[in-house]
């Protein structure tokens, strides 16, 4: 069941994703060889709290951190630990925060160091194609619209689409419906309307699209071992233009 959102229920779903658009930037700052992948969970703790909002993550159905962190072939639920992030490395920070009843929900996949081109490709085209995916969040388009053009774009460029993680609705609820597939047929699934709030995240991988979860119960990764990059915006459905409420700018200026 769909929970279409108010004008102002959007405006409180705004400040949630602005704060973790902040908060991933806050990370950003600290990914560099030598640091952990806990030192970048304790930071974002820090941030959300003193923002004056709470990790959505944490304790989320078990979950026992702040932030997702997947490393290189992980692709979502990686569990921030001892691991030191090396150079050439790439890190998916997926955050949420709940603040005023609501939830936000984005994430960004980071370079440590140098890149080499094939995996500089892979964080371009993965971040082209949600822009591209978030963009198509216009009232009268469909579910099966979004994922058809991340599909497409990124099959067209060499790399796979997972099929087991999806997108979803956001709002009270960190997950609702509907689900939104990085994969499928223009023109098919629920007809998006105003006031539908979506968490559109896609996850592409360089190798095969086949995944696995780990024995840890959280962590899925390419069956390959290829990398894998996740990026996600939250974003409101428009009458004529998507407004997305995630921003990377925070991240890149």
């Amino acid at each position: 069941m769909v929970q279409l959102k108010t004008p102002e229920q959007i405006e409180i779903l705004r400040e949630n994703a602005q704060l973790v658009s902040k908060t991933l930037a806050e990370v950003g700052r600290h990914i560099a060889p030598g640091v952990t992948t806990k030192q970048l969970d304790k930071v974002a703790e820090s941030f959300i709290r003193d923002n004056g909002a709470v990790p959505g993550f944490l304790g989320y159905e078990g979950f026992p951190a702040s932030l997702c962190i997947s490393v290189n072939d992980v692709v979502v639920h990686g569990i921030p630990g001892s691991y030191t992030l090396k150079d050439g490395d790439i890190v998916s920070v997926d955050c949420g925060t709940v603040y005023k009843g609501f939830y936000g929900d984005s994430a960004y996949t980071f370079g440590v160091g140098e890149l080499d081109e094939p995996t500089r490709k892979l964080l371009q085209t993965t971040e082209e194609s949600l822009r591209l995916g978030a963009s198509l969040a216009v009232e009268g388009n469909r579910v099966g619209d979004i994922g058809h053009a991340i599909q497409s774009y990124c099959e067209s460029r060499g790399f796979s689409v997972v099929r087991e993680l999806v997108g979803h609705g956001i709002g009270r609820n960190m997950h609702e419906d509907p689900m939104v597939p990085n994969y499928g047929k223009a023109g098919t699934g629920k007809r998006l309307k105003v006031g539908m709030v979506l968490c559109i995240e896609p996850m592409i991988n360089a190798g095969k699209k086949e995944v696995y979860q780990g024995s840890d119960g959280w962590k899925i990764a390419t069956a390959d071992g290829s990398k894998s990059a996740h990026f996600e915006f939250t974003v409101a459905v428009g009458k004529e233009k998507a407004d997305i409420l995630t921003t990377f700018d925070y991240i890149k200026n």
